[in-house]
């Protein structure tokens, strides 16, 4: 396994289409390779649980469960993404029946992912992809105001971060380790980890600064192997990288270094502090 030779312990699976993948090999590989398990997943339009239909949010809510049913299956410690609508450009915002409908099927997701172990994580992303959490400050409104159940937490992506927020640092610290669940690391232009225009520095020091012990994930795309469907869905119309290997040994040495020099720089701080 490619991830588990350039030094990654977790893997995140997409769990598009989840009753067709076949969970007891996804294990068996994954146990193999001693690597960890997350899957992600994005609502379409027909499955939206933000919508007025309630045919359309029933099918969302089907889409959850065969994602929640995979997850569990390979031991998955995590479900996120867009769970929350579908991963599309929207004409307008959503509505007040939409958003209580959207609460009410994430609450029961959250419970369901609770028996089995799996904590829900939901994915802030930037305005052309969703029109309900664009921001760090949206998401905290909506699983603390609205949804208010434990096992509902914030996925932060620097890559939308880099496009909604106004400071990495301060969106990281607005979530804080209680609620900050999972973290995507990606470049501005999908491509390789410092060839864009992230403050990953502002990030990683927002992340050190809380105490963050969750996942840490690097993400990037290339039309030249990801797949025609999610390419086209994400908009990669250019070809950023080829070699995925030297991609993600690249990926796991800036993040370690970038990671080790938060760390530090959080201790200094600290150490530095009068004493009171």
């Amino acid at each position: 396994m490619c991830s588990a030779t350039a030094g990654y312990d977790l893997l995140e699976i997409p769990a598009f289409n989840a009753d067709k993948l076949d969970a007891e090999l996804t294990c068996h590989i994954f146990t193999e390779h001693g690597v960890g398990a997350a899957c992600s997943l994005g609502l379409s339009l027909d499955a939206d649980i933000s919508s007025d239909d309630s045919a359309i949010v029933a099918a969302g809510a089907a889409e959850h469960d065969k994602a929640l049913n995979f997850a569990a299956a390979v031991g998955a410690s995590h479900l996120c993404g867009i769970l929350y609508s579908a991963l599309a450009k929207y004409p307008a915002p959503p509505t007040k029946q939409g958003r209580v409908n959207c609460v009410r099927e994430l609450k029961l997701l959250a419970g369901k992912a609770a028996d089995r172990g799996v904590k829900v994580c939901l994915e802030v992303v930037n305005r052309y992809e969703t029109n309900l959490l664009n921001t760090a400050a949206q998401a905290m409104e909506l699983i603390e105001g609205e949804v208010q159940h434990p096992n509902v937490f914030v996925h932060l992506d620097s890559y939308h971060m880099n496009i909604e927020e106004n400071s990495m640092e301060m969106a990281v610290r607005l979530c804080g380790p209680s609620r900050l669940g999972y973290v995507h690391l990606g470049e501005s232009q999908r491509g390789y980890m410092g060839s864009g225009s992230v403050d990953f520095t502002g990030l990683f020091r927002g992340l050190a600064d809380i105490g963050y012990t969750g996942p840490i994930t690097f993400e990037s795309f290339s039309s030249a192997v990801v797949s025609p469907d999610l390419s086209n869905n994400l908009c990669v119309w250019r070809n950023l990288w080829s070699d995925s290997g030297d991609l993600a040994q690249h990926a796991r040495g800036y993040i370690h270094q970038n990671w080790r020099a938060a760390l530090i720089a959080a201790q200094q701080a600290k150490s530095s502090k009068p004493a009171v």
